[in-house]
């Protein structure tokens, strides 16, 4: 006697259980694109617009440029003085994140492998640095700045930065160097490494991506930051940085809204954060996914 197997309804083909694993999947995919439109969308824009002739902008809200013209990026570099806004925010986000790194791995070892009393209390002390607003402590570094004598030039921007960098890059590698294995110090202190060996010839070179991942994000805090930028440095246009040399724009023409201008200086100072990003992609996504798995 042969046995029958029981009958599956089939929708479209499928079992329902397989069509709603489809129907998730198909889910899935179509939240990933809204939410990939609506952050890629304002970027799109700016970069339509930079391409703009002024009366094609004002007239009538198009989303490809009717008449593509480089006027606007012409209008940028002329005269200079936003090539040295680049090389002033270059210089400054270069040195301000370097700083971070070096005193922030020094922290962050001694918080995240040594054993002292009040290491937790000084981590959160840490932590709640990055808490305050910025507008908080302006007046406060504004005294400082000018009583060592470095308002008006890039020194101000150096002894500031600090202040928003330090504290987040010391709390991120604190996490990645209590990773790591106690069996490794044990290793190397055998081997007669002394402590500043250890940490500078094997330690470091282990974080290797959490100290790219944590670099990239402080220049890209630096290279972004306005509020300080804009305050000590306002009685020198040479020292300003890309953010202020942005927002003191002023029209071609009298009484213009240099809308388009703008935005052409704003694809070019996105372009070195693209390239960056894109060159330590690899290394961005082993600091991220570092100590995920454990084993």
């Amino acid at each position: 006697m042969v046995q029958k197997t029981p009958s599956v309804n089939r929708i479209f083909g499928m079992t329902p259980k397989e069509l709603k694993g489809r129907l998730q999947q198909a889910l899935l995919y179509a939240l990933v694109i809204v939410v990939a439109v609506y952050a890629l969308f304002p970027f799109y824009w700016a970069f339509a617009t930079s391409f703009k002739t002024e009366n094609e902008m004002f007239q009538t809200a198009s989303y490809l440029p009717r008449n593509p013209t480089l006027q606007n990026y012409q209008y940028v570099f002329r005269g200079g003085s936003f090539l040295l806004a680049l090389r002033n925010s270059a210089l400054v986000s270069s040195a301000a994140s370097l700083f971070a790194l070096v005193a922030g791995s020094f922290a962050a070892y001694a918080l995240g492998r040594l054993r002292f009393r009040g290491r937790v209390v000084l981590l959160y002390v840490v932590l709640s640095m990055t808490m305050f607003p910025a507008i908080s402590i302006l007046s406060g570094l504004y005294t400082i700045v000018r009583q060592l004598g470095f308002f008006g030039t890039g020194l101000s921007l150096l002894v500031t930065y600090p202040v928003f960098t330090l504290p987040f890059t010391v709390w991120v590698l604190t996490s990645f160097f209590k990773g790591l294995p106690a069996e490794i110090e044990q290793a190397a202190t055998v081997d007669g490494c002394t402590p500043f060996q250890t940490f500078r010839l094997i330690l470091l070179p282990l974080t290797a991506p959490a100290l790219v991942t944590t670099g990239l994000l402080a220049f890209v805090q630096s290279w972004n930051e306005y509020l300080f930028a804009l305050n000590f440095t306002a009685t020198n246009p040479s020292a300003q940085t890309v953010p202020v040399a942005i927002a003191l724009f002023s029209g071609e023409f009298s009484e213009q809204e240099p809308i388009a201008e703008i935005m052409a200086a704003a694809m070019v100072v996105t372009i070195p954060l693209v390239a960056l990003v894109l060159f330590f992609q690899n290394r961005i996504v082993e600091g991220l996914t570092a100590g995920a798995v454990k084993g």
